[in-house]
């Protein structure tokens, strides 16, 4: 049974999303707004602006303007792999911590090694980007494995979204800062190109540098347990892995949960991908216009500042409505982004409205989403359960992702990839309008946030 004692204590929940602080500023910058340009930019100055990087025969092509979505593709690939295998080892070790600050740092001596990706050695960057990706998500299973640690079910929501909200605020500092080196680098003697690669390695310092609190203050809870003398870890993995598996085939409305899961949220982790590419394609390149990093920073600063207080108003609307239609009604908002997107989005001006609609939902929709799941699944198992969980997380989507690449190769239209996103936002809300989340949280031996809330 959980410690009790040892939860809702305010300097491991601190710890905990300072964490979110850390990398959320990462993810922001290089994830978010720099990366998928950049590298863009560099193969289309080489190839052409829809030429071919990678013939891959009859199956198609890699473009350059499908090059960073096939390449976290790839990286997602591997990060499933490696996230189930970790957290098998992880449960059964106790080693959370010590996994989440491994892969943590090598995340960020890849993106230290971003600074020098320059002319025609994109994919070397490509290469990085797998690294960094694979690292960053596969952290986050183990940090979000600890949100059932540190809390009792009647807090979840509200340090989910709390978590997310600081992650907002740093992910801004970090835009401002950009935004200042980006608007000033002739002042400062240096080229726009040094300008972005200065901003890639100060956001990976950033990671480093503040998930320091979190590994100080943060604590393994759990007891490791005793490892059989004739197994090692790889034959422990494997039997958790089918441990896992059995589980979800009985706990069967949390499998319908992270499958509904799987679908909208590889739908939100394909938008925040490919926006910043999107915006700097449709509205600068396809009209002749040069690159503007600028703008997408000013654009995703305000996404950010938008996300601050949509996730805080989501999860009040949570208390009032109950978490799971407030997430339904979260998917009806992501699809007219969609929309918009598609159909309206024709002038610069008009980004303004799809980032501050982007950002107003997406806390919301993802820390709810993280709150509801952590109740659903049993205690003791949380690393292997939150491994599946985190394959269509933060920059592992794959569904999606696959298919914005497949129709921008063949088609060369990002309007007619972004539009396709509606099917997953569509699909996921109908799986999880019919998934009895109250039962799924019973059957995983836990309470409900009414429950929690009764008994304390």
């Amino acid at each position: 049974m959980p410690n009790l004692e040892a939860k809702n204590d305010r300097r491991q929940i601190f710890g905990w999303m300072m964490y979110d602080w850390a990398n959320s500023a990462y993810y922001t910058t290089v994830i978010g707004v720099l990366i998928a340009p950049y590298l863009t930019g560099l193969a289309q100055s080489y190839v052409g602006e829809n030429g071919v990087v990678f013939d891959l025969g009859p199956i198609g092509a890699i473009t350059a303007k499908s090059l960073t979505s096939a390449t976290t593709v790839i990286g997602v690939l591997i990060q499933a792999c490696l996230m189930i295998f970790l957290s098998a080892i992880a449960d059964y070790s106790n080693l959370k911590k010590t996994f989440m600050m491994v892969l943590c740092y090598i995340g960020v001596v890849a993106g230290c090694l971003m600074f020098f990706v320059t002319g025609d050695n994109y994919l070397f960057g490509c290469l990085l980007l797998i690294v960094t990706n694979v690292c960053i998500g596969t952290s986050l299973v183990f940090y979000n494995a600890f949100l059932s640690d540190i809390t009792t079910e009647d807090q979840r929501d509200n340090v989910s979204a709390k978590g997310y909200a600081l992650g907002y605020i740093g992910g801004s500092l970090m835009l401002i800062l950009n935004l200042l080196l980006l608007n000033f680098h002739e002042t400062l003697g240096i080229t726009q190109g040094m300008a972005v690669r200065v901003c890639l390695f100060g956001a990976a310092i950033w990671w480093g540098g503040f998930a320091i609190i979190t590994f100080i203050t943060l604590k393994n809870n759990g007891v490791a347990k005793q490892r059989p003398a004739n197994k090692n870890f790889v034959s422990i993995a494997f039997g958790e892995i089918g441990q896992t598996l059995r589980e979800f085939i009985k706990l069967k409305h949390t499998l319908l949960f992270l499958i509904a899961y799987l679908f909208y949220n590889d739908g939100i982790q394909t938008v925040i991908y490919q926006a910043s590419v999107f915006v700097e394609q449709e509205l600068f390149i396809a009209k002749g216009l040069p690159a503007n990093p600028i703008f997408l920073v000013m654009l995703f600063l305000e996404t950010q500042i938008c996300a601050f207080f949509g996730s805080l108003f989501w999860e009040r609307v949570s208390r009032k409505i109950g978490t799971k239609p407030t997430i339904l009604l979260s998917l009806v908002w992501w699809a007219g982004v969609v929309i918009y997107a598609y159909g309206f989005l024709t002038e610069a001006s008009q980004a303004w409205y799809l980032g501050a609609a982007i950002g107003f939902v997406i806390g919301g929709t993802q820390s709810l989403s993280r709150s509801l799941y952590s109740q659903m699944i049993p205690h003791g198992r949380e690393s292997s359960f939150f491994s599946f969980y985190e394959i269509s997380e933060k920059g592992t989507s794959w569904m999606g992702l696959l298919t914005f690449s497949i129709i921008v190769a063949s088609t060369g239209s990002y309007r007619q990839a972004i539009l396709t996103l509606i099917v997953f936002f569509v699909v996921g809300g109908l799986i999880l309008l019919f998934t009895n989340t109250e039962r799924a949280i019973h059957e995983a031996g836990n309470r409900t946030s009414e429950e929690a809330t009764n008994v304390a």
